[in-house]
C-alpha cells in the first residue's frame, strides 16, 4: 500500500509540474522557461524537478504532450470520424489559441527541429502526433470526397499533408512576424479544399 501511495503521489506531482510549466512557458516565453523557473513554480529544486523526468528534453516533451491534452479538453477531442466542418472548427480554434501562447509555440517549433534526430526524446512524440493528425484529416476528407463536397482530383492523404504543411509553415511565419494571422490562413486552406478541380482535368487519384 505504501508503494502504491508513493506512486500516486509521484503521478500527482508530475501532473502538477506539467500544469505549472504550461503557465510559466505561456507567460514567460520559451527563453524565460528555464528548469530553475519551472522548479521554483512548484517549490522544488532543479534536481528535485528532474527526478520526475529522465532529462530536460524529456521534461519539455512531456509539457507538449500535456498541452495537447489540455487543448483536447478545451476544443473537444476530434478523431476524424466527425464531418470536415467539425474537424475544421476544432483545429482552427487550436491554431487561434496558439497565437495567445507564443512561448509554447516556440517550444514546439524548437523541439520539432531537434526531434529530426531519431535518438531525441521528442522524436516519437512528433512522429506519432503528425501521423494522428494526418489520419484525422484523411478520414474527414475521404468522407467529404465520397459526398461530393471536396474535389477528388487529389487523394485525401495528400490533401491532409497539404493542410499539415500550411499549418506548420504558418506557425514558422508567425514566429518571425506576429502580425500574421495563422488561424485565418489555415482556415483559408480548408476553404480551398471545397473548390472544384482544375478545368479540363478529369478527377483521378493522385500519385504524389
Amino acid at each position: 500500500m505504501a508503494r502504491r501511495g508513493a506512486y500516486a503521489k509521484g503521478v500527482a506531482k508530475r501532473e502538477e509540474i506539467l500544469e505549472a510549466a504550461l503557465d510559466v512557458i505561456a507567460r514567460e516565453g520559451w527563453h524565460g522557461a528555464s528548469v530553475k523557473e519551472l522548479a521554483d513554480a512548484v517549490g522544488l529544486s532543479q534536481a528535485g524537478l528532474l527526478h520526475y523526468f529522465d532529462s530536460k528534453d524529456e521534461l519539455f516533451t512531456a509539457i507538449l504532450r500535456k498541452r495537447d491534452e489540455v487543448d483536447s479538453r478545451r476544443f473537444g477531442e476530434v478523431t476524424g470520424t466527425e464531418s470536415l466542418p467539425a474537424v475544421r472548427e476544432g483545429f482552427v480554434g487550436i491554431v487561434r489559441h496558439n497565437a495567445q501562447v507564443p512561448g509554447l509555440v516556440q517550444l514546439f517549433s524548437r523541439l520539432a527541429v531537434e526531434a529530426g534526430d531519431p535518438s531525441h526524446p521528442a522524436h516519437d512524440y512528433f512522429v506519432e502526433r503528425s501521423a494522428a493528425l494526418r489520419d484525422m484529416f484523411t478520414q474527414a476528407l475521404a468522407g467529404e470526397q465520397e459526398a461530393g463536397r471536396v474535389s477528388p482530383v487529389v487523394d485525401p492523404e495528400t490533401l491532409a499533408r497539404l493542410v499539415q504543411a500550411v499549418s506548420d509553415g504558418m506557425q514558422l511565419q508567425w514566429l518571425q512576424d506576429p502580425t500574421v494571422d495563422m488561424a485565418a490562413t489555415v482556415d483559408a486552406a480548408f476553404t480551398l479544399l471545397g473548390m472544384v478541380g482544375p478545368a479540363g482535368i478529369e478527377p483521378t487519384t493522385s500519385t504524389v
